[in-house]
Formats: structure tokens, C-alpha cells, sequence
């Protein structure tokens, strides 16, 4: 009876253990996982983050915006391959959330630019922030830091990485040639 009740016990922490490190966060039929972003260079003002974002209702919806007290401002940024030159751009619209689809912000396509960050972001440290939707309404989550280059989120290089190189101009913003002293980095 002993080893059932240890075996219980066990099984119960182990689940609440991982329920509170998957960081999953969810807002009416908005699902958001896997929340993080990349430590940040002493002195640096602008941090990139990155996320999934499921919508697993019956209505299309937007992820409109984001707040933290950790940056000035938060804007949802696109980058694209236009005519052979990477750009990118703030979406002032938000994303769109199709019924039934997952949105993926990863490094060099849609992501999250933390603005006039007060303090750099460091490794292992949590940044909350609050997610709002059109529809589903707002959500707060925890980003967790990883390192600066694209270790974390799958992504080789990740042009907001303070140490992505210029050998390939056509990646590194060339279409913007202030893109890293714009973005602190």
C-alpha cells in the first residue's frame, strides 16, 4: 500500500512539474506554446521573441498586439525574402488567426520585437508579457530567455543574433542598412 500511495504521490508531482514548465498558456480557443526569446547584448534595446499560436475554435481571430513592463513597446514584425533581399516589417494589422491553423513566429518569418527594452534580456531568466487577440481577448505568458544565437528555436541564424554575420548581405538586411543599429544589436 505504501508503494502505491509513494507511486501516487510521484505521478502527481511529475505532472504538476511538467504542466508548469511546458508553458502552455490558453485564451478561450487561442492555444499559445512554447513562449521564448533571445538574451540580449549588454546595452541593447531591442529583444526578438518567438511562440506558436493555435486557434482550435470554430471562428478565425488576430493576434493583435503584446505588452511587458520589460519594453517599451512590443510590435509584431514579418520578415520575407523580397526580390532576393530579406525585409522586414512591422504588421500594424496584427497576424491573422485562421479557424483551425497554427501560427508559427520563428526566427526569420513572423516574429515579436520587444521595443526600448529597459533592462537586456538574460539567459534563463522569464519575461511576462500579456498577448491580446481580436476576439479571444488577452492572455499573460512567460517568455523564457535562451541564448542570443538560434540554439533555441531551430533556426541556424537568426538575423536579430548579435552575431549573425554580413557575408550574406541579402540576409543580413541589406534592404534596410540600419537594421542591426535600429534593433540595438
Amino acid at each position: 500500500m505504501k508503494t502505491l500511495t509513494f507511486t501516487a504521490i510521484a505521478l502527481a508531482a511529475w505532472v504538476a512539474l511538467s504542466a508548469a514548465n511546458a508553458h502552455e498558456f490558453k485564451v478561450g480557443a487561442i492555444g499559445i506554446t512554447q513562449p521564448y526569446a533571445r538574451a540580449m547584448l549588454p546595452g541593447a534595446k531591442v529583444g526578438s521573441g518567438y511562440l506558436t499560436i493555435a486557434n482550435e475554435g470554430d471562428t478565425s481571430d488576430r493576434f493583435v498586439g503584446a505588452t511587458s513592463n520589460r519594453a517599451g513597446s512590443i510590435q509584431l514584425h514579418e520578415m520575407k525574402i523580397d526580390n532576393g533581399v530579406m525585409v522586414m516589417r512591422e504588421l500594424a494589422n496584427g497576424i491573422p488567426l485562421p479557424v483551425a491553423t497554427t501560427v508559427q513566429l520563428k526566427p526569420g518569418g513572423l516574429h515579436l520585437m520587444f521595443m526600448d527594452v529597459r533592462q537586456p534580456f538574460r539567459p534563463g531568466e522569464e519575461i511576462k508579457a500579456t498577448l491580446t487577440f481580436e476576439k479571444a481577448g488577452a492572455v499573460d505568458v512567460r517568455f523564457t530567455v535562451g541564448p542570443p544565437s538560434g540554439e533555441t528555436g531551430g533556426s541556424k541564424r537568426d538575423p536579430h543574433s548579435p552575431h549573425a554575420d554580413d557575408t550574406d548581405s541579402k540576409t543580413a538586411g541589406a534592404a534596410d542598412s540600419g537594421t542591426d543599429e535600429e534593433h540595438g544589436q
